[in-house]
Order: C-alpha cells, then sequence, then structure tokens
C-alpha cells in the first residue's frame, strides 16, 4: 500500500514508518519541520510538508494514499496546557482523514490511550470491548469507529502511558527520570500499588502494521504487552538507574513533586490485549519496561526539563 502517516518522524512514527517500509509499503510521511523532512527522507519515505492546521492538505494526501495511519497529536500544546485545543485539532483531522476516505473500504487507524479508562473511574482491567460515550480523545476514538459504517475501514489503536524505547526522548519515563534527577529521589505516590500497562514501540508499530492490513472495520485495539506494572516497580528502575533513593510520598505532596504528572502517576490503569491477540495474532518481542529500563538507554544523557 502506499501509506500516509501523520506524526511520522514522532516516537511511535519512527518505529512505525521502517516497520512498514520492511513490509514493502510506500510511505508518506507529514513533516511540519525542516528536521521531520529530513529525518523521513533518511528513512526512505515520501515526504508531505503541512500540519494537522492544514486540512485540506490532509485531505489530498489521505485521498491520494491506499491507507491512512494518524499518530500526530499536538503535544506540544498540551504540555503547554493547552489541552483542549490539541484535542480539537485531533478531531478536526481525524474527521477530515475520514472525509477524504469515504465509500472507498481504504484502512484507518488512528491513535487513542487506555489511561483514559482509568481517569473515568473503570475499576477492572481495561479491555478493547470497553468504551465510553464522551469525553477528550474519547470522541475522536468514536468517531473513527463510527467511520466503519461509511464505507471505511477504520480501527483505532490504543496505547499505554509508557510506550518505550531507545527512540523514547519525551514520554513519561524521560520526563520521570527528570524529575528524579531535579528532586535527588525516585519517588512513587503512596504505597505505589496502582498499575501502568506498557509496550514496546517495536511491538507497537507492529500492531499498527497488522492493523492497516488486516483489522475489521470499527475494530478497537491494544497496544498492551505488560498489563500493569506498579509504579513502585517504575521508581525502583529510576531510582536503579539513576542510583537514587526511591521514596514514597504522601498524595498531599504528589503536585508539588511530579507537576503535571501528579493525576498521571496516581493513576491505576491495568489493561488487558487478549482480545487484539486473538484478532490479528500480535505477539510482543522485544524487552519488557522493567528489563529496558535495565538496559540503561534511559541514562545514558540527561533526559528533558520536567514541563
Amino acid at each position: 500500500m502506499r501509506v500516509f502517516v501523520t506524526g511520522a518522524s514522532g516516537h511511535v512514527g519512527s518505529a512505525v514508518v521502517p516497520e512498514l517500509l520492511e513490509a514493502g509499503h510506500q510511505v508518506v510521511g507529514l513533516a511540519r519541520s525542516d528536521k521531520s523532512a529530513a529525518a523521513l527522507t533518511a528513512a526512505c519515505a515520501e515526504v508531505h510538508r503541512g500540519d494537522l492546521d492544514d486540512l485540506d492538505g490532509l485531505a489530498a494526501a489521505a485521498a491520494a494514499a491506499d491507507g491512512v495511519i494518524h499518530l500526530a497529536f499536538k503535544h506540544d500544546a498540551m504540555f503547554a496546557g493547552d489541552f483542549d485545543s490539541a484535542v480539537a485539532a485531533d478531531l478536526r483531522a481525524i474527521e477530515t482523514l475520514g472525509d477524504a476516505l469515504i465509500g472507498t473500504g481504504k484502512p484507518l487507524v488512528t491513535t487513542s490511550g487506555t489511561l483514559m479508562f482509568a481517569f473515568a473511574g473503570l475499576q477492572d482491567a481495561a479491555t478493547e470491548a470497553d468504551a465510553l460515550d464522551a469525553g477528550p480523545r474519547i470522541d475522536a476514538e468514536n468517531a473513527v469507529i463510527a467511520l466503519a459504517e461509511r464505507g471505511i475501514r477504520s480501527s483505532v489503536v490504543r496505547l499505554t502511558p509508557t510506550v518505550h524505547s531507545t527512540l523514547d526522548h519525551n514520554g513519561f519515563i524521560p520526563t520521570l527520570i527528570s524529575i528524579a534527577r531535579s528532586k535527588g529521589v525516585s519517588a512513587y505516590v503512596g504505597d505505589g500499588s496502582n498499575r501502568w500497562p506498557a509496550v514496546h514501540a517495536l511491538d507497537a508499530a507492529r500492531l499498527y502494521r497488522l492493523a492497516l492490513e488486516s483489522a475489521p472495520a470499527g475494530s478497537r485495539l491494544h497496544a498492551v504487552d505488560d498489563e500493569g506494572i506498579t509504579l513502585r516497580q517504575i521508581a525502583e528502575g529510576i531510582g536503579r538507574g539513576l542510583n537514587l533513593p526511591v521514596v514514597g510520598i504522601p498524595p498531599t505532596e504528589a503536585e508539588a513533586h511530579f507537576g503535571f504528572l501528579s493525576a498521571h502517576v496516581q493513576a491505576d490503569n491495568p489493561s488487558s490485549s487478549t482480545l487484539t491477540r486473538n484478532l490479528l495474532g500480535w505477539k510482543p518481542v522485544h524487552p519488557r519496561l522493567i528489563e529496558d529500563l535495565g538496559q540503561g538507554h534511559y541514562f545514558d544523557a540527561p533526559a528533558p526539563a520536567p514541563r
């Protein structure tokens, strides 16, 4: 297929593009900067210059493709505190991509997350069968699923809070490492028994390719390998990597210590991928999070300063 990929030079995109090329697909990647364009050219992908606000450009690129994978999100706006505008831009982009593909039977694979179920108060492990009625990013997910009724082979890949690999330079793990460096301790909240799921970026990339190639219309998929690692285990892995003490802090101190991540590090988000594995034959093969932390690459250079 000729595949249009948004977010093609980002963390997950940098794994998805080679995965697609190695499987024989052609890739056209969206690039909003010279740096992103150069990275795509170096990866042997074609470049489509633009961004998520260039709706005409998105529509043209989608119409010219045999399939679309949408990975881009305005993380800079989100980390600057303008989450609402980032969510709105994502929904507009998805609606634009969908309009360009209606009636074609072509695949559209987009991105969501498991963490929304923790914030919605789900008590059990989240599964692919779980869905929410409305909310930030949930509206976009539901819009994609609805496109299955309009002649598009649409699917959504829900990513875990931690998509880890040597490509991960700005995600939650590098940010937690930066916080630990600045505070002199690697911390968790309360007893640290709350859980995050996790997946290696290369395993997630394979799932995106499988979804593009064969996911049934209207599929919700989970890119989950570790179903639930306690935040204490994550803090201990960071503590070992930085040779720092590991401490528990009370919830009243979470915001002062973790900043914008305070709610995330207290979320309990166990998640399953059993249905995804059975549906597409997806099987993660790369290191799990604690093993990946033990390989040391996250600690080779200073992580970004806390946002």
